[in-house]
């Protein structure tokens, strides 16, 4: 099962109904290449023909291995949906699941669930660890937090916060290093990476430098929760989320180094809302409270004295 290409197999499944890729792309609310690309994938991962190259004009014609895996994937699709329509229908009216990633649920969700049982003590909230851009109720949920550069297309998109990004070490090794103070001071760290594209050590080095820091080399990890937990560690310096890594500052166990320079990222934060229908009473309870949340917090841009960089930008130098 871990081994599946399920999207793959879900475009082929509408192909197999639909009877071609533009009807599919349309149907699945995505562009005509992606579709394509899972299906050269899927064959490829398979290793046979799904689709006769040789019908030229004829249109789309399937081999028998394709007819016999699209009626298979269609059926199986169908039934997985009317399995989670089920489930959806007997869950409380006020039970609300929300989609986000392991590092902020971990490092900004669940530390302020409280307020949200304050607020709405009715509400139950189910937290799910999911990274898909997807259209909520095409995944089962019904409202996802995603990092990154956003606007998506095929989904409801809103703006939600923005963050900064700054070095940060653990106390003993702030003090091995020598206490560093100014962006100059980085040069001969272990640096730490994170495989977010957006916490890239490059950023940095484009907007304070010093030019000659080595922004490649170091460990990388799988999530923004790992880099700032070897970081606390003392494994290296982590150029780290302000507000994932908020917590970690406030308690001790970690520091932020460099002074005050700081990198702003716009609109960091997305909500990402169900394409069609209005929400439910409990969904936008949840919502209202995850504004009111990121108004709170108020703007993390205040802490930058370096270059802004907008959602799609480049790196900037001061």
């Amino acid at each position: 099962m871990q081994d599946l290409p399920l999207n793959a197999l879900r475009a082929f499944a509408m192909v197999h109904a639909l009877g071609g890729v533009r009807a599919a792309a349309r149907e699945l609310g995505v562009a005509h290449s992606s579709v394509s690309r899972h299906l050269a994938e899927l064959e490829r991962w398979l290793g046979v023909r799904l689709i006769d190259a040789s019908a030229g004009q004829r249109g789309i014609v399937f081999t028998a291995q394709g007819e016999a895996l699209g009626r298979a994937a269609f059926a199986g699709l169908q039934e997985l949906e009317r399995a989670i329509g089920s489930v959806r229908e007997s869950r409380s009216s006020q039970t609300v699941i929300l989609a986000t990633t392991h590092s902020f649920a971990v490092r900004w969700l669940l530390p302020r669930l409280h307020r949200l049982a304050q607020a709405h003590p009715g509400v139950e909230l189910s937290v799910v660890v999911d990274q898909a851009i997807v259209d909520p109720a095409v995944a089962g949920v019904d409202v996802a937090i995603r990092m990154g550069r956003g606007p998506w297309p095929g989904v409801r998109c809103e703006a939600w916060m923005d963050d900064a990004l700054y070095p940060v070490a653990s106390p003993d090794l702030h003090a091995s290093l020598g206490f560093p103070a100014r962006p100059h001071d980085l040069l001969g760290a272990p640096l730490l990476h994170d495989r977010d594209p957006e916490a890239a050590w490059e950023s940095w080095r484009s907007a304070f430098g010093p030019p000659t820091l080595d922004a490649a080399s170091g460990p990388r990890y799988t999530s923004s929760d790992l880099v700032l937990r070897a970081a606390a560690q003392g494994k290296g310096v982590a150029l780290a989320r302000h507000r994932l890594v908020r917590e970690d500052i406030d308690s001790g166990a970690l520091i932020r180094l460099a002074g005050a320079s700081s990198v702003s990222l716009a609109a960091a934060y997305w909500l990402i809302l169900p394409s069609r229908g209005k929400p439910r009473a409990a969904t936008g309870a949840v919502v209202a409270w995850l504004r009111h949340e990121a108004a709170a917090d108020g703007p993390a841009s205040s802490l930058s004295t370096g270059p802004l960089l907008a959602p799609g930008a480049g790196k900037h130098r001061p």
